[in-house]
């Protein structure tokens, strides 16, 4: 233990030294008797935490010889497990593992020790335990950090493969390594940051929608930010708690989805919104995709195309009492209904009638001017079109 060693610290390292089977087979069974989450391990994962006791008495053996040296090998004792240990016990139950075996040390004190060593050993064990608490921490801190990073990886694959619709079984796999449960809907919202993240930046802004929603998943795209939120609460509250994490401009949110491999269609509306968006000045924050259906079909976007037609156009074609006519007329004429009605030979009352219902088919107020600006976008799409009652 020194360079000459008392009688009774030489016979007190030769008694540690022939207890390690004692102690180790002590250790042991005190784990199985003092720590519920052990006994509830794979058989797999229980050796491997035996492994780890093991080697912790080992290595406090080894260095009991020279306490009087930094403690060596206490690195050594987590690396007789897998790395992947550390996703089946947290670093509180390896902090419980350590205290288990200080505990059976000292228990085993007074057999350890020659007469008068008593003390000497119990405070070289807790010396020791509070190295290997350290060496603990560093490593499920360093798993962390690798994990982490493999994680933020992960992520920004599974957003890319969503955003292109490539939703097949092994992106379910990999959202659920995520984390993503898939319970409830799901919402895509998207925007810019103020400027490229950091690590440090780009984790906060994960934390943040991970306390927004059940669910989530963040992808950075150069100054591109798109956000999946899902779960069983209120998406779109969620949503707008979130936009001070974006940078000034349009904040687009995409029609809710029932599910993530359906959030495809979510996430390409809300990208081509954010594209279209800066046609409305006016436009709110967040906007809805939708609501820039006519700014999209300028960019090209079909499916805003499609859609408009589909849900003003054709409806309109396909009513009865003139409210096609009516509404081409209003708005053509300046969407004053006193002109609307001398053109169609009605009474102004007919005509505010007749747009009531307009709104009643199609969802948009010719009386709103924004939505009469949709409608009237609508028409000349239909006209163009060709479109006929399907």
């Amino acid at each position: 233990m020194v360079d000459h060693p008392t009688s009774t610290e030489a016979d007190t390292l030769r008694r540690v030294r022939d207890a390690s089977g004692l102690l180790a087979a002590s250790a042991m069974r005190r784990l199985d008797e003092d720590l519920a989450w052990y006994r509830t391990l794979p058989a797999e994962d229980r050796s491997w935490v035996g492994l780890v006791a093991q080697a912790g008495i080992a290595a406090f053996i080894s260095w009991f010889s020279d306490p009087a040296a930094p403690p060596h090998g206490v690195g050594d004792i987590f690396s007789a497990a897998p790395p992947e240990l550390t996703r089946s016990i947290s670093l509180q139950h390896t902090l419980q593992l350590v205290r288990v075996i200080v505990n059976v040390v000292e228990t085993h004190s007074d057999e350890l020790a020659a007469p008068g060593g008593e003390r000497e050993v119990r405070e070289a064990v807790l010396r020791y335990s509070r190295e290997v608490a350290f060496s603990a921490a560093e490593v499920y801190a360093r798993a962390a950090e690798v994990r982490g990073a493999w994680d933020a990886r992960l992520e920004a694959l599974v957003v890319d493969a969503l955003v292109r619709g490539d939703a097949d079984q092994s992106l379910r796999s990999r959202v659920s390594a995520l984390g993503w449960s898939g319970r409830g809907s799901t919402l895509v919202m998207v925007g810019t940051t103020v400027s490229p993240l950091d690590d440090m930046r780009a984790a906060d802004l994960r934390r943040a929608t991970r306390r927004a929603a059940d669910d989530a998943l963040v992808g950075i795209q150069g100054d591109r930010l798109i956000v999946f939120l899902g779960g069983e609460g209120d998406l779109r509250a969620a949503a707008t708690s979130l936009l001070p994490r974006f940078g000034p401009g349009p904040v687009v949110i995409g029609p809710q989805a029932n599910d993530l491999a359906d959030s495809a269609r979510s996430a390409q509306a809300a990208l081509a919104g954010l594209r279209a968006a800066p046609a409305w000045a006016q436009a709110p924050r967040p906007v809805q995709a939708d609501e820039l259906l006519p700014e999209r079909v300028l960019t090209g976007d079909t499916t805003a195309r499609r859609q408009l037609v589909d849900q003003a156009y054709r409806p309109l074609l396909a009513s009865t009492g003139s409210l096609l006519e009516t509404l081409s007329t209003y708005l053509g004429g300046g969407r004053s209904l006193e002109g609307a009605a001398r053109t169609l030979y009605v009474h102004p009352n007919t005509v505010r009638y007749r747009l009531r219902r307009v709104a009643d088919v199609t969802g948009w107020d010719p009386l709103d001017p924004r939505e009469a600006y949709v409608l009237q976008i609508a028409l000349a799409l239909g006209r163009l079109d060709g479109a006929t009652i399907a």
